[in-house]
């Protein structure tokens, strides 16, 4: 096969949640500033086609691209890292590939023959691990392998990635193995043997790692990198120490201090096309790390034992953080412990308060409390998609007293549905990739929260709902204080409503947490943090 573009194989072994995502993104990030075009991808090895049926508590957050493709998280970091977007075909699952194999056999594309592992579903993998390469946009594409190696679930992708060496040859091929070297206090040592194991499971499977990127709480001494390069069969300068780190962002400067890009450009003969050096990734940086103030805001949602289920929320808030100069203290708060008789003591000490996206009944009272709390005590406020959908019930609840308002999907009987299944929605019996997801345009109007924080009246803003406001209570909204500021153009649904006699108070439909990138951090974010600084000012 023969291929301009450079496929780089990230794996990892001995245990998960290494930060095989981190380390594509900050690669990624080292080789875009060197002047390639960079792309990566996940493949997870799960069975579900996307992950957008899925708990929050079981993966993490869903995220959406543009295209409207439910993905795994990782992709969220690889968008804030690089700095452009991912698409349908950057997020794989082992249930996608099977699903297209089937539907081949049932269209009888394999010719009459016996389907199986091998090669039919390991070509399905290659196919779409070459697919981003295919029209030379890319001239690397970095291709994350979910899960560990060892693990049933990986094998399949694991025989295609030794696979795709011989079809791309050695020049256009690498594997990054990511791996684990323990520190046992009770011994005071570095153990390298989970390592061995790790890298010799990937030997059995006829894969000879390029690369070790080795995660370690201390430092790793020479005779150290030397035993693992010895016993791993790898060049003892491709041995690359992976510390701790303060913050994710730190660590694409730390692997350039390892000379990661510099083994990875050697061995795949790529000559550099200049080199920014990072200079705008230093200065945001040294904003996140040298706040000129400080601000609480509470995150409150029902997920929040597992703060991965709000990982993009956060992260805008270390975008905007540094942006603002200020370090935002997020206290996560869960919905379900907020009631009448304990508001006030739980969100006292808050400068700014969001509530977050979800699904379902649980935790609502909680979150309409919030909202009553925040409206009524003028604390800056931003709802994100059922935030928005919470805030406009409290409104109808507490303002405009319509008795028994809710939403349509918590109430089905409700004699006030403010907020409402979609048309396009009400036909629908399947659950996964069926909301509405992706992209859509939004007009803002003059003289808006929302105008002041885009500084334009036409954006584009990523969505995940199926439900949203009722129009036909609109005017009466409008009449009592609260307004739509943003519209969709073309089927004049509400995006984003605001409060007129209020410090901030905005909430948004749409997921402005899906596209605040560490240089392009989202303005409503902010935004939101310069108004819980005013108010912190006024307290």
């Amino acid at each position: 096969m023969a291929s301009s573009t450079k496929y780089i194989f990230i794996t990892g072994g001995v245990t998960s949640s290494l930060g095989k995502g981190i380390i594509a993104a900050s690669l990624a990030k080292l080789l875009q500033s060197r002047g390639f075009n960079v792309t990566i991808q996940k493949f997870d090895p799960y069975l579900n086609i996307d992950p957008g049926t899925l708990n929050p508590y079981e993966h993490g957050e869903c995220y959406v691209t543009e295209d409207g493709a439910e993905t795994d998280l990782d992709l969220g970091h690889y968008e804030r890292f690089l700095n452009t977007p991912t698409s349908q075909n950057n997020n794989v699952t082992t249930g996608r590939i099977y699903n297209n194999v089937i539907t081949k056999e049932r269209k009888g594309e394999y010719l009459g023959k016996t389907v199986q592992v091998i090669p039919h579903i390991t070509d399905e993998i290659k196919n779409n691990f070459y697919k981003l390469g295919e029209d030379g946009k890319y001239d690397v594409v970095i291709t994350e392998i979910g899960g560990c190696v060892g693990d049933i679930e990986s094998l399949p992708f694991i025989e295609a990635v030794r696979q795709a060496k011989w079809d791309l040859g050695p020049n256009n091929f690498l594997v990054v193995h990511l791996t684990l070297i323990p520190y046992l206090a009770a011994a005071k040592e570095l153990k390298t043997k989970p390592t061995q194991h790790s890298v010799k499971q990937l030997l059995e499977a006829g894969i000879q790692p390029d690369i070790l990127v080795c995660r370690s709480e201390h430092h790793l001494p020479q005779d150290v990198k030397k035993k693992v390069a010895l016993f791993c069969n790898v060049q003892l300068n491709s041995v690359i120490e992976a510390l701790d780190a303060d913050t994710i962002y730190d660590v694409p400067l730390l692997m350039k201090k390892e000379k990661l890009d510099e083994r990875v450009m050697t061995k795949l003969k790529l000559t550099a096309r200049g080199n920014t050096e990072l200079e705008h990734w230093k200065e945001f940086l040294g904003k996140l790390k040298n706040p000129t103030q400080e601000i609480n805001i509470g995150l409150i949602g029902k997920y929040v034992s597992l703060p991965d289920a709000y990982k993009s929320i956060i992260e805008s808030f270390v975008h905007a953080g540094a942006a603002t100069e200020c370090k935002v203290n997020l206290k996560l708060i869960s919905s379900e412990e907020i009631n009448p008789d304990n508001v006030g003591r739980k969100l006292e000490e808050l400068h700014g308060i969001l509530v977050a996206p979800g699904f379902g009944e649980r935790g609502l009272d909680g979150k309409i409390e919030t909202v009553k709390f925040a409206r009524e005590n003028q604390i800056p406020f931003l709802g994100i998609c059922l935030g928005m959908q919470v805030a406009v019930i409290e409104f109808a609840k507490n303002v405009l007293h319509l008795k028994g308002a809710n939403s349509t999907e918590m109430d089905p009987q409700t004699p006030h549905p403010v907020i409402a299944l979609m048309e396009e929605q009400k036909n629908v019996v399947e659950m996964g990739g069926t909301m509405r997801l992706g992209s859509y345009p939004c007009e803002i109007k003059k003289g808006t929260r929302a105008s002041a924080a885009y500084g334009k009246s036409k954006i584009n803003e990523r969505h995940r709902h199926r439900y949203e406001f009722n129009n036909h209570y609109l005017k009466q909204y409008e009449e009592n204080g609260m307004f739509a500021s943003g519209i969709n153009p073309e089927t004049k649904l509400v995006e984003i409503i605001e409060i007129k006699d209020h410090p901030w108070f905005v909430a948004a439909q749409f997921h402005p947490e899906y596209k605040s990138t560490v240089l392009g951090p989202h303005p409503l974010f902010v935004r939101f943090i310069k108004a819980a600084i005013e108010n912190k000012v006024k307290i």
